[in-house]
């Protein structure tokens, strides 16, 4: 469907400033969401340790918004946001220790299930070279606020 840039995605989530990681939607649909991060490689993420380097378990936030951002796309238009806790990751794979390429991430999330209680994913994060992370993470959805 849509392409969404930065400033769209930061009207859509939570994560704001320097703590949204996610810089450009190019598609999405019921149950998949692909998008691009240009700011993990930032000065300012706060994800970054003290001596600059980015933790690949740090894609798991990363994804996470993503997730977040799939399921403010999918909700019922002029529905208020529902908050989404992190609960539960399985089966993830890290290809290193630290994020070292210069390039976009490229983001995928896939929704294998979900409904008013909350929702379960897919999630893969890869650069022009390799996958550099992947996993299944559920999400439970709080009371509306």
């Amino acid at each position: 469907m849509s392409h969404f840039t930065r400033n769209d995605i930061l009207a859509m989530i939570p994560h704001d400033g320097a703590m949204c990681l996610l810089d450009e939607v190019l598609e999405w649909d019921a149950t998949t969401l692909h998008c691009l991060s240009r700011r993990f490689s930032a000065a300012d993420n706060p994800l970054r340790r003290a001596d600059g380097r980015l933790g690949t378990a740090c894609g798991i936030e990363i994804a996470a918004q993503a997730m977040a951002l799939h399921g403010r796309l999918t909700a019922p238009a002029g529905g208020a946001p529902v908050p989404g806790y992190l609960v539960s990751l399985r089966d993830v794979h890290l290809a290193t220790a630290f994020i070292t390429v210069a390039g976009p991430l490229a983001i995928t999330v896939q929704q294998l299930m979900g409904d008013v209680g909350g929702a379960s994913y897919e999630f893969t994060i890869s650069s022009e070279a390799a996958k550099m992370i992947s996993g299944r993470a559920t999400v439970l959805f709080g009371p509306k606020p």
